[in-house]
């Protein structure tokens, strides 16, 4: 048994609470102690002096699409691209994720079963990767945001086919497309796509099969069909209002804004390439996305991170730029360190296990070369994080 501990630090915890100088300690794959001050280390462990750094649980990263590239047009770019190419770019893409102290993550939209591929390839060790939750593709209206790359139904009976297909190939989640999006040419952002009955069929059969769901939902009345529907999840939320506010209060429905997708595609803009509809769209609303997210939040709509992470501009590796982007729009850095550790946990389904630095849960932890409390960017840049450990294991 391998037993480890961490001294002279601070450790947040994950729910918000710090302590100032703790030691945590690790056995095998699970954290076994958590205490405050100077007590001494076991005499069996492998010693870790902090010298003032910040320990904290590996962060989460509930929305990527990891065969996405981050390019200015991730769709176009990848149009000819072989499946075994976009496998070993998504391979890369997920080691530069861990890296950045993101050891967990949910893949919310892949093709070809990759995401799947990559998912086991983690778990048996074969690749240095997240933990990974998969969607193995979206369900979408024919036609509809992400016909690209998702499963095309149309009516509640082929959306609950389509649903049982993706059970049955081993999807963690089902993801449904509620709304039209910025990335889809076409499709307005604010339209609803499938109806309440639809999305009403595909959460039943996920929730069925033990299966959490999300969907990406943008405009006022998709989001409502979905919360209506029983979604469990609201993945972008740019027009989350007073009622769905509500029912989103009522169900317990996790929000996961992915303010990143929308700030990259307006930061860069067509001048570098991102497709003008898309550039065009995502003005439109990103003003909006931020005064309705924090009118969620401050009405006690549980937030979890998430970064789009593949969208343009929006890179596999800079995951954590999204918790500047949460402290500008209004959150303060230890509630956004919470968005992407305690309640990022509790969005995948993995509350239990994960997001919090106590006793019996899995040792994903990260140290910080300085306090992201006082500067969140910190966690912005890879280089800032000087050991990573993922169910025990050193990543570095």
């Amino acid at each position: 048994m391998s037993k480890t501990a961490f001294i002279n630090g601070p450790v947040f915890i994950g729910d918000g609470n710090i302590l100032d100088s703790g030691m945590v300690i690790i056995e095998d794959e699970r954290i076994t102690r958590v205490s405050e001050g100077s007590a001494a280390a076991p005499k069996d462990a492998e010693v870790i002096d902090l010298g003032g750094d910040m320990l904290l649980p590996g962060m989460i990263d509930c929305h990527v699409h990891m065969c996405h590239d981050g390019s200015n047009d991730p769709f176009t770019n990848s149009r000819d691209k072989s499946v075994a190419d976009i496998t070993l770019i998504a391979a890369e893409q997920a080691r530069q994720t861990i890296m950045n102290g993101v050891t967990t993550i949910r893949d919310m939209g892949a093709p070809h079963g990759i995401d799947l591929a990559l998912r086991n390839a983690q778990a048996s060790g074969a690749i240095t990767a997240p933990r990974m939750k998969v969607s193995c593709g979206s369900v979408c209206m024919t036609g509809g945001h992400g016909w690209r790359t998702g499963r095309e139904a149309d009516g509640p009976h082929e959306v609950r086919k389509a649903a049982r297909e993706k059970m049955k190939a081993g999807a963690d989640l089902l993801k449904l497309m509620a709304t039209g999006g910025v990335m889809t040419p076409g499709v307005e952002p604010g339209s609803a796509q499938f109806t309440e009955e639809e999305m009403r069929a595909g959460i039943e059969e996920a929730h069925k099969a033990g299966r959490l769901t999300g969907t990406h939902a943008q405009g006022r009345q998709g989001i409502l069909n979905a919360l209506r529907a029983g979604i469990d999840s609201i993945e972008h939320g740019f027009y989350v209002e007073e009622e769905a506010v509500s029912l989103m209060l009522e169900g317990g429905v996790f929000l996961v804004p992915t303010l990143a997708a929308v700030h990259n595609i307006v930061v860069n803009g067509a001048e570098k390439g991102v497709p003008l509809y898309a550039v065009e769209k995502a003005k439109r609303v990103v003003a909006i996305h931020k005064e309705n997210l924090m009118k969620a939040y401050r009405a006690g709509v549980k937030v979890g991170m998430g970064t789009d992470a593949g969208t343009p501009f929006n890179r596999h590796g800079q995951n954590l730029q999204e918790l500047k982007l949460l402290v500008e729009a209004g959150f303060t850095p230890a509630e956004a360190l919470s968005s992407a550790t305690k309640v990022a946990a509790e969005v995948i389904g993995m509350g239990d296990e994960l997001g919090m630095i106590e006793p019996g849960r899995l040792a994903d932890l990260i140290v910080c070369q300085g306090n992201p409390l006082e500067n969140i960017g910190l966690l912005s840049n890879p280089e800032n994080i000087s050991l990573i450990y993922q169910s025990g294991r050193k990543i570095r």
